[in-house]
């Protein structure tokens, strides 16, 4: 799985592939997983040009795959940095920038990279920069959430513990060339490994602990993709030329600007033509969809909002998760609030439509998702939420409208959200209302909204004034939930430990015992019992299956639209 403001990968990429992790038509949203191209700029595609894309929030500045923690820094990343695999239209992991060889006894992976691929100082691709990738990825200093996707590398545990001088599974054949042995046989390896090489010789003898904050990554980033870094203004723009020396052939566009706006001013800066492609806000999307020079596409997303429950924090030294949180330990209080909140209509009230309500962590376009009829559909129904609360306890002992806890204490909930968009604060007001009509006393934490990269810091420090939150992951293109679920997953911000959901996951990536038994068919018994497992224990409230709304400018064209967010930057092109 992956992150987005999402925290995304999310696109995250919380795995491999990114949430590209992580992040044209006007047809309706489908569960149809094929992309989509803008499909109607008309007219010649002309050579040279400038393309402006859009977001809504300040960028952090961590232009690394290996560093980087939300949408708002791979936004820049997909632009200028590429892996060695890449997924296509059927969501299944192909060769990009190398071809790759799986041994028979699936323990073995050998990539071999393509020749003349070239960094962006002019240095050529080589298998010492993967190799370098991994090591960074694994160093005891790393501080970034990617080390489950060298884990299953062998030796990788003992040099991450310091126990070793190098990782045993790593093998540099020669420039070209290298191989990765595994600790055990996984059906996903290829979906789940590391693919982003770093360029080794622009970072030196920087250490891993040292790199986020560095000039390298912060201010001369580099990387393999078509265009390269020109000028950044940090949290506001980057500014990317063309890089001639592209593996693929130069791209079509001179250059690309990376702009930070006012989401609420988007609609005017799409229409006046500051902004030729982004993911718009869904409050304005009736109005923008609707203009003369936007060509609009509709989206079914790979990725999901949520309201989370605090259950504890992130033990740093075991690397696990410590659910000592007995706030919300009580599952009747759990589905009562879930049953609190009216779902579709916040969708139709707030995203024009633009989702549907979701009980599980896989959207529909995943091929792993359960069907609903085996799932609980915890539909709005305040009526059944005050009888549940009533049956655990939670009663209004002293008349003035809230309720108490069991043992007669005042019980309130701290609910987090991010500014930004123009409806933050009437979102966030309806989640507050939706509970407090139930006798929950739930307030703001702090007493307002919290900006992008605060929000986010707050709850990955395990901030004890966190009790609630909403935030929304970008997923990659296999179901498998490590990354985000696991007791020992860095972003598991919600901080649930069970047994059950640990064991499920890590048997959802085995071979099935029968070996005449399909693996696909194995999977999805697997993933149905874990999704049926948090669809009832309920660790966090699943709220909506988003469908992306993008806006694209008629005068642009070669743009394409993924589950991911858009695609293909080298072929986009300027439309006369």
């Amino acid at each position: 799985m992956k992150k987005s403001a999402f925290w995304l990968l999310s696109l995250l990429l919380v795995m491999s592939v990114f949430l590209a992790a992580c992040s044209g038509g006007g047809e309706k949203a489908s569960t149809e997983k094929e992309p989509k191209d803008d499909g109607k700029a008309s007219g010649e595609a002309q050579e040279g040009g400038t393309v402006t894309f859009g977001y809504t929030q300040p960028f952090k500045g961590v232009l690394s795959y290996a560093y980087y923690e939300g949408e708002d820094d791979v936004n820049a990343l997909q632009f200028m940095h590429e892996g060695l695999l890449k997924v296509n239209d059927e969501l299944i992991s192909e060769p990009n920038l190398a071809d790759y060889e799986l041994s028979e006894d699936n323990t073995k992976l050998t990539f071999k990279l393509k020749q003349g691929v070239k960094w962006h100082d002019g240095e050529e691709l080589t298998a010492e920069d993967m190799e370098f990738a991994w090591y960074l990825i694994a160093d005891p200093t790393y501080e970034g959430a990617r080390f489950a996707n060298v884990a299953m590398i062998k030796g990788a545990q003992e040099y991450k513990d310091g126990k070793a001088e190098s990782i045993e599974g790593i093998k540099v054949v020669d420039d070209y060339t290298i191989e990765v042995t595994v600790t055990e046989p996984s059906v996903n390896l290829l979906e789940n490994i590391w693919v982003y090489p770093e360029p080794k010789h622009h970072y030196g003898d920087i250490s891993s602990k040292e790199l986020p904050d560095s000039d390298q990554i912060r201010k001369t980033p580099i990387g393999v993709g078509p265009f390269k870094v020109k000028n950044i203004v940090p949290g506001e723009m980057i500014e990317f030329e063309r890089f001639d020396d592209y593996w693929q052939g130069p791209a079509k566009l001179d250059g690309v600007v990376y702009k930070i706006i006012d989401g609420s001013l988007a609609q005017g800066l799409v229409q006046n033509g500051e902004i030729d492609v982004i993911e718009a806000p869904k409050d304005q999307w009736e109005a923008i969809k609707a203009l003369d020079n936007v060509n609009p596409v509709e989206a079914d997303a790979m990725s999901y909002s949520y309201i989370a429950f605090d259950w504890g924090h992130y033990d740093t030294k075991k690397g696990v998760v410590v659910s000592d949180n007995k706030k919300f330990q009580n599952k009747s209080l759990r589905h009562a609030m879930a049953h609190a909140i009216d779902r579709q209509a916040f969708i139709d009230g707030f995203a024009n439509g633009l989702g549907k309500p979701l009980n599980t962590p896989f959207p529909s376009v995943s091929w792993a998702k359960i069907d609903d009829s085996e799932l609980n559909q915890y539909e709005y129904d305040p009526e059944k939420a005050k009888k549940l609360l009533d049956e655990a306890g939670y009663v209004d002992k002293d008349g003035d409208g809230f309720r108490e806890d069991p043992e007669g204490k005042p019980f309130t909930i701290n609910f987090d959200a991010m500014a930004g968009a123009e409806t933050s604060e009437a979102r966030a007001q309806f989640i507050l209302q939706s509970w407090q009509e139930v006798g929950l006393n739930a307030k703001l934490n702090g007493g307002s909204l919290k900006d992008f990269n605060l929000f986010y810091d707050t709850i990955e420090a395990d901030d004890p004034s966190v009790e609630t939150f909403m935030g929304a992951w970008g997923l990659a293109n296999d179901p498998d939930p490590a990354g985000i679920w696991l007791s020992t997953d860095k972003w598991n911000m919600w901080r649930w430990y069970s047994e059950k959901s640990d064991e499920l996951i890590k048997k959802g990536v085995t071979f099935p015992e029968d070996a005449s038994k399909d693996v696909t068919e194995h999977r999805q018994e697997v993933y149905n019992e874990w999704q049926k497992l948090v669809n009832e224990e309920l660790p966090i409230i699943f709220f909506e299956q988003r469908v992306d709304p993008w806006a694209i400018n008629k005068r642009v064209g070669g743009v394409k639209v993924t589950p991911f967010g858009t695609d293909e930057f080298h072929k986009w092109h300027i439309v006369e």
